[in-house]
C-alpha cells in the first residue's frame, strides 16, 4: 500500500467507541496496522504489535503514531469495542475496490478462529470467521462472523451473496458440500469444487467406489480427463493426481434411492 488515501476513505466511517480521554492512538493508525498484519498471514493481537514495531520506520511514512506503536492489549481492546459488521462491511468494501475480478479465478470459501480472541473472564468466547479467499490476487474478499446461534452452514450463504463470483471457481471444504449452496453458486454465475467426505450419509462411499471399478477397467466407456502436479516444498515432493468425469458418467447421483443425508449430530448435503 503506498498510499493510505483509499484505506482511510473505507475505514474513517467506523464509529470510535472510545472515551475520549483514554484515546493514546488514532483508531485510522490501528486499524491500518492490523488489517496489514492479517494480510501477511497474521493470526493474532500479539502479531500485530509485532508487525507493528518490524515496520515502524514503513508505517510512519504512511500515518501519524502519535504515541508509537499500539500494544497488543490495545488491539485487543480496540476490537473487542468496535462494531464487527461495520468493519467488516468496510474490509469487504475496500478489498473489493482493490480485487480485479479474473475470469477463472479461485475464491476459497473457508472458517477460521481467531487465536486468543476468546476472553475467560467475561465468557466470551473465541471469534470464528468464515473467509473468501481470492487466490490468484492473493487477498481476502470478506469475512463474516459466527456467533453462538449460527454455524457456518448459515454464515456461508450470506458471504456467498456478498460476493461477485460470476466466472469464477468457488471451492469449499466437507461443511460447505450442501446442495443449497452449489445452486446459488450456479445462480450467481460461478462454479464450484466441493470437498466430498464421509458426513454425506453413503455418497462419498458411491463416489469411492465409482472411481475405483473406473481406474481398474482403465476408464473404459468412461469419459475423463487426467491431471498431474509434482511440487518440492518445506524439503519434500508432493504429487496430486486428479481424474475427472463428464456429467453422463455419473447420472447414477440423480437415483432417488442414494443416500446424501447426513449422520447423526452432522451437516451434509
Amino acid at each position: 500500500m503506498a498510499d493510505t488515501t483509499d484505506f482511510i476513505a473505507y475505514f474513517s466511517v467506523i464509529p470510535d467507541p472510545r472515551v475520549e480521554r483514554t484515546k493514546k492512538h488514532r483508531l485510522i493508525d490501528i486499524l491500518f496496522i492490523a488489517v496489514c498484519t492479517m494480510v501477511c498471514g497474521g493470526e493474532d493481537f500479539t502479531d500485530m504489535e509485532m508487525f507493528g514495531e518490524a515496520k515502524e520506520e514503513w508505517l510512519r511514512s504512511l500515518l501519524e503514531l502519535p504515541h508509537g506503536i499500539p500494544s497488543h492489549d490495545t488491539f485487543g481492546r480496540v476490537f473487542s469495542l468496535i462494531d464487527p459488521q461495520a468493519f467488516g462491511e468496510c474490509f469487504l468494501r475496500w478489498s473489493a475496490a482493490l480485487h480485479e475480478a479474473t475470469k477463472g479465478e479461485v475464491i476459497a470459501l473457508d472458517g477460521k478462529t481467531l487465536r486468543h480472541s476468546f476472553d475467560s473472564a467475561t465468557g466470551q468466547s473465541a471469534l470464528h470467521l468464515v473467509s473468501a479467499w481470492a487466490s490468484e490476487n492473493g487477498i481476502s474478499l470478506g469475512q463474516l462472523k459466527v456467533d453462538g446461534k449460527s454455524n457456518e452452514i448459515t454464515a456461508l450463504p450470506a458471504l456467498l451473496k456478498m460476493l461477485d463470483v460470476k466466472g469464477c471457481v468457488v471451492t469449499m471444504d466437507a461443511m460447505g458440500c450442501q446442495k443449497e449452496l452449489a445452486k446459488q453458486v450456479i445462480e450467481q454465475g460461478g462454479d464450484y469444487v466441493l470437498c466430498l467426505k464421509g458426513n454425506q450419509g453413503s455418497l462419498h462411499e458411491e463416489a469411492r467406489y465409482f472411481f475405483e471399478e473406473a481406474k481398474k477397467m482403465k476408464f473404459r466407456d468412461v469419459p475423463y480427463d487426467y491431471f498431474e502436479t509434482v511440487e518440492k516444498d518445506h524439503g519434500r515432493i508432493e504429487s496430486r493426481r486428479c481424474w475427472m468425469v463428464e456429467e453422463v458418467a455419473i447420472q447414477w447421483l440423480e437415483r432417488k434411492d442414494l443416500d446424501c443425508t447426513p449422520g447423526p449430530g452432522q451437516n451434509g448435503a
